[in-house]
């Protein structure tokens, strides 16, 4: 039986969902300002106990105000938690506010909030002398080397573990406290990865740089996430193994597992993701997690390996990797050659693509990155669009393959077609390309660099290279065109004083071009650089917004106070 009062509180709280429901309908609408009218007149007669007491007290309305009125919002704020509305949202935007769509701000703004004095105690009781709070540390590991992106905030102290013990244990302790980690590798990333726009802990894995286990006869090995790329391949030459990823120098395996990196070896070998076999995480809560055995295959489970890759720091902190080797190459020819339009070099690449030549590089310069090198390495080269190529194997089908190309280019006009096999000429050849970037700050001294990382399916590359030069040419600013052109992948570096605004301004608005240009071609914002906070503003329009608000449950479930390098890979704006 449903007592008098029970029935009368039931009316109340219907009133006060009707009360929030008006309130709701008009956030929603920001143009409307007419409030739906929840009338008090609909609730039954008031129940015995309250009648008797309003009959007894002198100022009913008195008692309303200071008794029953907090006790209707308290049941309204309780149809607030409860209702149940296809519609709701749940946003989480604690200390975000850059990224967002259509965003064109690059200084990362954030919530800070001062990291406790007991957690620092407790740090330093694990880390020891391998934590610092000085500013000019804490700086350099909140302002990305190569990357033009700021945050307002840097890292209150750097700690650097050199253990997986460790690591653990400083998660669980800033998830304790609900501090904010980033992870840190080489430091190399462009997209705004180890930004600290709210403070907290920055972890540098600079110290855990083992190589745990190699298996020459499996092709694999085992590494701690702090070794750098170059420092690997070093120490597999004498075993006649390489690991075939090759991003900027000083970038780390786990930096690399984190951006899900590639490089110019992409178009043979893959990116990351096809080349590590599994890994360790330690995530939010600081338990460690393996991914997979290493077997070459599996088919058992959710594949987290491959979560995990390009996960930029926001389920876990990586602490263990398992990399597939490559053989080092028996035999490799390098070879050049230069071409009137950028379009004829394209062209090229993809005819060579087509071909059926399993070429291991093909890597496309403009004739103004061309100048750039000539001017910081003292050259003479034709200041043409010209292709570099690496052939590889037997070194007679290295040979067989180079004569093909040489027959491709030139139905494609190329000329000056000269290629190497001494390794000291190889060497020299590729020089060109590594130092591009370099010669890009000697070209035009003092400049920043904002470098596009589209990437498209092959057939679009040339028109979308050809049309982004036109858009280029136009501009006021120093443009280069530098594309991994075997997989469709290409970087504009569009060098801008940062002092000027109507400069960056004017680099935001050609990165934006390109990027919608390849969208359009169902290409990606990012083709190896990574999101970071750079390219949240692009991901709706790639991905769709379904998408976005699975990686978001994915990261409410692994990280539900939001700890793990928080603001990076998915926008603010998406909600669920």
């Amino acid at each position: 039986m449903v007592s008098p009062s029970s029935s009368w509180f039931s009316s109340l709280r219907s009133c006060s969902k009707c009360f929030y429901n008006s309130i709701k309908l008009n956030l929603r609408s920001s143009a409307s300002h007419t409030y739906t009218r929840c009338s008090f007149n609909a609730l039954p007669p008031l129940p015995p106990a309250i009648n008797a007491f309003n009959r007894n007290t002198s100022s009913f309305s008195s008692w309303w105000s200071s008794s029953l009125l907090p006790l209707a919002l308290a049941f309204s704020a309780g149809s607030l938690s409860l209702a149940s509305d296809s519609n709701s949202s749940l946003c989480d935007t604690r200390g975000v506010s850059l990224g967002g769509k259509d965003s064109t701000d690059f200084v990362v703004k954030g919530l800070y909030k001062k990291v406790p004095e007991e957690l620092i105690h407790e740090l330093k009781a694990i880390c020891q002398d391998n934590m610092t709070m000085d500013y000019d540390e804490r700086y350099s590991h909140g302002k990305p080397q190569h990357s033009f992106h700021k945050a307002i905030n840097i890292p209150d102290v750097v700690v650097s573990p050199s253990s997986e013990e460790e690591v653990s244990k400083i998660v669980k302790l800033c998830d304790k406290y609900k501090v904010p980690i980033v992870p840190y590798g080489g430091g190399t990333s462009v997209e705004g990865h180890t930004l600290s726009p709210n403070g907290g802990v920055c972890i540098d894995m600079s110290l855990m740089k083992k190589v745990k286990a190699l298996h020459v006869e499996d092709m694999d090995v085992v590494v701690e996430p702090g070794i750098g790329w170059m420092e690997l391949n070093e120490y597999l030459e004498p075993y006649g193994l390489f690991f075939p990823l090759d991003p900027g120098p000083g970038a780390t395996i786990g930096g690399m597992c984190a951006t899900r990196c590639s490089g110019s070896l992409a178009v043979r070998y893959g990116t990351m993701r096809d080349n590590v076999i599994s890994l360790k995480v330690v995530l939010a809560n600081g338990d460690v997690v393996k991914t997979a055995s290493r077997a070459r295959k599996s088919a058992a489970g959710y594949d987290l390996t491959r979560l995990l890759i390009g996960s930029e720091g926001t389920l876990g902190v990586i602490t263990e990797v398992t990399l597939r080797l490559q053989k080092l190459p028996q035999h490799s020819v390098v070879a050049m050659c230069n071409f009137p339009t950028i379009k004829d070099a394209a062209g090229v690449a993809i005819a060579t693509m087509h071909s059926g030549i399993q070429v291991s590089r093909v890597e496309l310069l403009d004739e103004v990155q061309i100048k750039a090198i000539n001017i910081a390495n003292g050259k003479n080269l034709p200041e043409t669009p010209t292709l570099l190529f690496e052939f590889i194997g037997t070194e007679a089908y290295a040979r067989e393959q180079t004569q093909i190309v040489q027959k491709i280019a030139s139905k494609h006009n190329g000329s000056d077609f000269v290629f190497a096999e001494d390794p000291k000429a190889k060497k020299e050849l590729w020089k060109i390309r590594k130092e591009a970037l370099w010669a890009c700050f000697a070209m035009v001294p003092n400049s920043e660099a904002m470098a596009t990382d589209v990437c498209v399916p092959l057939s679009h590359l040339a028109e979308l290279i050809s049309e982004s030069k036109k858009v280029l040419a136009a501009s006021s600013l120093t443009c280069t065109v530098i594309a991994h052109a075997g997989d469709g992948n290409f970087h504009t570096v569009i060098l801008f004083d940062p002092e000027k605004e109507d400069q960056r301004q004017e680099a935001e608005r050609l990165n934006h071009l390109m990027v919608n240009a390849a969208l359009a071609m169902e290409g990606t914002c990012t083709g190896e650089h990574g999101v970071g906070t750079g390219k949240m503003k692009y991901l709706e329009k790639e991905l769709g917004v379904e998408a976005l608000r699975t990686m978001k449950r994915i990261k409410a479930a692994l990280d539900p106070n939001n700890i793990m390098n928080p603001g990076k890979l998915i926008p603010p704006h998406i909600c669920f």
